[in-house]
């Protein structure tokens, strides 16, 4: 028993000590922090970690792999800053919060992950749901399933009839009076209790809804919704727990005091105002746009019966505001990550909000970095967003030049994330 103790150890230590190394050979390579593309490229991999970039395709060595992506344009793994793992836009979505359990919801955000994944996303910022998208997280870490990266919010943090209050509309006798453990505050005693609930429930960040919201049953989208004492007791806990505030936002006002409170990122930003901006810029707050959002909720608006008639009324003036203002902020010199809302449009389809930002004035190189490097800043994990060594082997290829067709970021041939290879095609 002693020597085949022995020897399974050995073999255990010898695949450790020769463990293959991959070397990719990259036609063109996105050089993020210089925004430009290199040409004639090799990454090295070796188990989840890149060990070197160098100029020319190299030889592989005994125990080496070559992956040949020489035909693509190669890339950090994407970050999409604001997505909804649990759910995703259809007819019956607010039906299905009477009829659906948070199994449910686990089960369906399953495919939304693997779908997400191989869209090129490797990593993901969950900004709320019903605590389902902790269990992926964990399902994910531990392999059982397939997905991007995920640091979650659990369930956002909202006032009583704000825009996350889940018992908005409900009958009386139904509402009830939700409180903290439900991510519903009412003033600063409420606030740290509902931060030390999400450490609790094992969260990675929190989300706030500053202001109303377009898809919540309620007829305002823009008031603003926390007083600025509250969001500076939210931020102070959240710090004590080594955590990031996202606050969700339409209205200058709301914005206005989660910036001044000490949030880090604003979310959709729609009505942000000259003063805002400038706030932005003093305190280094992020701006995640989330354009495609907005231009698809219109979108759904304007079929019959798809929405509640309160909410299809915000819809349809909100979502056309969100790429004009983003672009003024762009041009303004706020700092910008990447973020799509996935779940208000179909999973999947993230990469077009780099077809908006172009349109709007971002190029597209600078696109790519605000959903790379910039995104893992605001994320706090810098290993992260740029292909350099010792960085984590989260790698993406796209089909064509996305300088010259930025429709090819939605033609994801090559995904690793962590050194594992989820797709090559």
């Amino acid at each position: 028993m002693r020597k085949l103790f022995l020897l399974v150890l050995s073999v255990v230590f010898l695949n450790a000590l020769f463990a293959q190394r991959v070397i990719i050979h990259c036609g063109q390579l996105v050089d993020v922090r210089n925004l430009q593309v290199l040409k004639d490229m090799s990454i090295i991999v070796e188990g989840n970690k890149i060990v070197d970039v160098q100029k020319g395709y190299l030889t592989a060595a005994t125990n080496e792999k070559i992956i040949d992506l020489k035909s693509k344009t190669v890339m950090p793994g994407l970050i999409d800053m604001h997505v909804h793992m649990e759910s995703e836009t259809n007819p019956n979505n607010y039906l299905n919060g009477f009829t659906w359990n948070t199994t449910d919801y686990a089960f369906q955000s399953v495919v939304f992950a693997e779908r997400t994944l191989m869209s090129g996303f490797t990593t993901v910022r969950d900004l709320g749901g019903t605590g389902a998208n902790i269990s992926l997280r964990n399902a994910i870490n531990k392999e059982w399933v397939k997905g991007p990266r995920i640091y979650t919010a659990g369930k956002s943090i909202a006032t009583t009839g704000g825009h996350a209050d889940p018992t908005n509309n409900y009958r009386k006798d139904l509402m009830g009076d939700p409180g903290p453990k439900e991510g519903v505050v009412n003033g600063v005693e409420d606030c740290a209790k509902a931060v030390r609930q999400r450490y609790k429930e094992g969260s990675d960040l929190i989300k706030i809804t500053a202001t109303g919201g377009v898809l919540s049953m309620a007829k305002d989208g823009s008031g603003a919704q926390f007083t600025e004492e509250e969001v500076r007791a939210i931020v102070t806990i959240a710090k004590d727990y080594g955590f990031k505030v996202a606050a969700h936002a339409h209205g200058a006002e709301g914005m206005k005091r989660a910036i001044l409170g000490g949030v880090n990122s604003i979310e959709h930003g729609t009505y942000m105002s000259d003063e805002v901006m400038e706030l932005m810029k003093q305190k280094g707050t992020y701006l995640v746009p989330t354009i495609i959002a907005g231009k698809s909720s219109a979108d759904s608006a304007k079929k019959p019966g798809y929405y509640p008639e309160v909410v299809r009324a915000k819809a349809l003036v909100v979502g056309n505001y969100i790429q004009a203002t983003f672009a003024k902020a762009y041009k303004a010199g706020v700092k910008i990550a990447f973020g799509t809302d996935a779940g208000v449009f179909a999973h999947g389809k993230n990469w077009m909000e780099f077809v908006y930002m172009t349109e709007a004035g971002m190029p597209i190189l600078e696109a790519i970095r605000a959903a790379t490097l910039s995104a893992s800043d605001l994320l706090g994990d810098d290993r992260l967003g740029i292909l350099e060594k010792d960085k984590l082997a989260d790698i993406v290829a796209v089909d064509g030049d996305p300088t010259k067709d930025v429709k090819s970021m939605g033609r994801v041939k090559f995904v690793m994330k962590n050194g594992v290879v989820y797709k090559n095609e």
